[in-house]
């Protein structure tokens, strides 16, 4: 019967006996798995715990603050503190809220972002393609100064923008925030245009194409990660900065955080712990919606810009 199966044609049975090959499948959740996971999810936890509290407490009132529990969900959603927040709490001798601090703060960071990040593409750029006689010199001299602390330029960086007349004023808060911005970013973007394939800036050098050619159709379309990394670095900087802001912005001119300092430590009357924890997360909407919409363009970058030194 076997041999007659066989000349007809069907195939003889040869799964007995025979077991998969290749590796076993491994279970999803192994010890190892489990524990890594624990710990990222404790420490995700730990880190948003006070940016909870913050929000819970922002939606209460006074009342439910003072003989309730802090951890709890509010009874009723209330916006009254973030009202307050935006449009009338107390900033020092004016109370409008935290509106022209923020208009303040964006003419700050737009213009101060822009032009730092342009000037240190165009730095690491030339510094890694371009390369002059004592430009490793320069550079040099350029990331030492990055590691100074601010408070020694402060005096004499009042006594020039006063000298410029433009102490007191946003353009100082603009022009210093570039200066201070341009040598870390140099770094980066030098870093990352010695990552980038070189056969590519000699090809468009023997086609003929020029300094602000090759910048501008070669090597920045190839730069958005490496420009998300400068954005958030100067965006948050910028933002989140205290120091520039009280020294050279005058007080008329004050940025977010200056008038968040005031309104949380302003002395008079009862502190408001729900416009206080309000105006806070106002402050840091900013660099919070940045880092969550570039998150994965901002680690590409910095992986992409530690590649060479």
């Amino acid at each position: 019967m076997s041999q007659t199966a066989t000349m007809a044609g069907s195939a003889p049975d040869t799964s007995v006996g025979v077991e998969p090959r290749g590796p076993r499948p491994k279970p999803f959740f192994t010890p190892t798995k489990i524990i890594i996971y624990s710990v990222l999810v404790f420490f995700t936890l730990y880190f948003l715990f006070p940016l909870y509290v913050m929000v819970v407490t922002s939606f209460k009132t006074m009342p439910e603050i003072r003989f309730g529990n802090i951890f709890a969900f509010p009874n009723q959603i209330n916006f009254d503190a973030w009202i307050k927040a935006w449009t009338s709490a107390c900033t020092g001798l004016t109370c409008e809220g935290l509106s022209p601090g923020f208009w303040n703060s964006v003419k700050i960071t737009i213009p101060s972002t822009i032009v730092s990040i342009f000037i240190a593409a165009v730095n690491g750029y030339a510094l890694i393609n371009w390369r002059f006689k004592g430009s490793e010199l320069f550079f040099a001299i350029l990331i030492f100064g990055s590691f100074i602390p601010y408070q020694v330029f402060l005096y004499p960086l009042v006594m020039i923008t006063r000298e410029m007349g433009i102490f007191g004023t946003l353009q100082a808060v603009i022009i210093v925030h570039t200066i201070f911005g341009m040598p870390i970013l140099t770094l980066l973007f030098r870093n990352y245009f010695g990552s980038l394939p070189q056969e590519l800036f000699k090809a468009a050098r023997v086609d003929g194409a020029g300094f602000w050619r090759i910048f501008f159709e070669i090597m920045l379309p190839m730069s958005l990660p490496i420009f998300v990394v400068a954005l958030i670095l100067q965006v948050t900087g910028i933002w989140n900065d205290f120091l520039f802001g009280v020294v050279f912005a005058g007080t008329k001119n004050l940025p977010m955080t200056v008038q968040l300092n005031n309104i949380v430590n302003s002395a008079q009357g009862t502190p408001e712990y729900n416009v206080n924890m309000a105006a806070t997360v106002l402050t840091g909407l900013v660099p919070l919606i940045i880092y969550f919409v570039s998150g994965k363009l901002f680690v590409r970058g910095v992986a992409a810009g530690a590649v060479k030194g």
